[in-house]
Parts: C-alpha cells; structure tokens; sequence
C-alpha cells in the first residue's frame, strides 16, 4: 500500500540516465519540504526520480483576470499608461510572468493582498512574492507549482482575533475546536472546520519555492517564543541540558528581523516511505 502511494508521488527529472553530471542528481536547498531527501533509488537513476515529501502539494491553477482587476481598484496603473519619466522608482507588478503594471506604494498593495489571501477571498494556492531589491511584485496562479504548508505568524497586533504581533494564529482555541470536533463530529458537514477550516483562519498558508525565499521560517513553535523573550531583552539560558530535541534548536539570531511562518513539524521533510522507517535520524548500523 506504501509503495502504491508513493509511486504516485513520483517526480522524473528528463535527464539521461548515463549522465556524468553529479549537480542535478544532488539535494538542493530549495527542496526543503518539497523534495524527500531519503527516497530515492539507488544505481544510475539516483538523485533523478525523487519523492514529493508528506505535505507536498501541486498547484492546479487559478484565473489570473479577477487578481488583476482586484489590483487595479487598488490604485494598481496598467502598463499600457505608465510613464517611466514620471513614476521612475515605482513597483513592477507580474502576474504569472506578465508585466500588467506598476504600484507607487508597493507595501500597502502587497499587505492587502496578503489579507485578502489569508481570509479566503483569494484562492489559497496563489502564491505572492516581492522582491524589495528589484522593486518587483511577483504573482503566481498558474498551475503545477509544488507548494507546502506552514503556519502563520501574526505580523501586527490584531484587535479583532486579540492574536499578539509574533504569535501563531492557530490558537488553543482553535486546537480545541479541533479536538472536539474529532471526538464528537458535527452533525452539519458545514460546521466542520478540519484543515480546510485551519486555511479559511488564516492560520495555515501555502508557499511555493519562489515566495519561501522571502519569508523568515522558524523550525518550531518553542523556537518563535524562544525569539519573542530574547526581542523583549530576557535573558536566555542556551544550556537545554538533556534536552532530545538539541539537534533540532535554532540558534537563536539576535539581527532576525521577525519570522513570518513557522514550520508544522520537522518530519514533514520526509517521503511516504521515508517516514514510515523507525528513528531515521539515527545511524542505520545501530538499529
């Protein structure tokens, strides 16, 4: 049943297998949680037909006109009226590749999208990157992008869900919903909340590759409160002592600017098969 499943998660790189370049076959830093770094066949086609790792998922794609419309009600200039001389600093904005536009206040247009996203007036799976340096703002709908989930990092203080700047927005409110609901399911399939529901809350968000290089992800939720003490000037004890997870710490970065995701757990890097062998972070010889 394990290798059906896996076989449907199946990724082939169209390269001949009698190759002698090592680059393509080997693991990439991009592939974090995309990519199984375990599950690969061994002989010539290693590193060539790879895994998607546990919570990888593909992107089906979306309409782009209704983006572009939202964009221009909010003060976005289509290309066709810009005027270099004039607005010589403004934002490119691309959506799927295509230049449709420039912005003269990039952060508020990026901010609200960015909303719009997270309570589901925008399909989950669009994916939106600005790049500052290249005063660029990248928007992706298109199908067949690999994506993987996180949980958000509330950004401002939000009065209205009281959810405090640098905290998660799954809550223990949240969390208990879910618990209950798994114990004594709803009657009514609407009031269900189950992941779709943790998607709506805006507590988990999809990135692909490209917008994961513009966002700050910490490895776990100890390690955003471990950053929030340090940021309020408490001194921490970096002594964990017999602590198992050790390995697993992020040294903590007194210039970390703010995280904006935080990782669902560390596993999730795993394949189908990969998961399912006993302490794989152990040497193989011991076990």
């Amino acid at each position: 049943f394990a290798s059906t499943l896996s076989h449907l998660r199946r990724t082939n790189t169209p390269i001949g297998r009698d190759g002698k370049l090592a680059k393509p076959r080997q693991l990439h830093n991009t592939h974090w949680g995309l990519v199984c770094p375990a599950e690969t066949p061994e002989g010539q086609a290693c590193g060539l037909v790879k895994n998607l790792s546990l919570m990888c998922y593909v992107s089906v794609g979306s309409p782009a006109e209704p983006l572009v419309e939202f964009m221009i009600n909010r003060g976005m200039e289509v290309v066709e009226e810009y005027e270099p001389l004039r607005y010589p600093h403004a934002t490119k904005i691309f959506v799927n590749g295509v230049w449709v536009g420039i912005h003269q206040d990039p952060k508020h247009l990026v901010s609200q999208v960015l909303d719009t996203r997270r309570k589901s007036y925008l399909q989950y799976e669009v994916s939106l990157v600005r790049e500052i340096r290249d005063q660029e703002f990248k928007i992706f709908s298109d199908a067949g992008r690999v994506m993987r989930p996180v949980f958000t990092v509330q950004q401002e203080d939000d009065p209205e869900t009281g959810i405090e700047k640098g905290h998660l927005v799954l809550t223990k409110d949240l969390v208990n919903k879910l618990a209950k609901e798994q114990a004594e399911p709803p009657e009514d399939p609407s009031e269900k909340i189950g992941w779709e529901g943790l998607i709506r809350a805006g507590a988990v968000e999809y990135l692909d590759a490209e917008e994961e290089e513009t966002s700050m992800i910490c490895m776990t939720p100890e390690d955003l409160e471990l950053y929030r003490l340090q940021k309020a000037g408490i001194a921490l004890d970096d002594d964990n002592g017999d602590d198992l997870n050790k390995r697993l710490k992020t040294k903590t970065n007194p210039t970390t600017h703010m995280y904006t995701h935080c990782e669902i757990h560390p596993s999730m890097i795993l394949g189908i098969c990969a998961s399912i062998i006993p302490f794989p972070d152990h040497n193989q010889v011991r076990i």
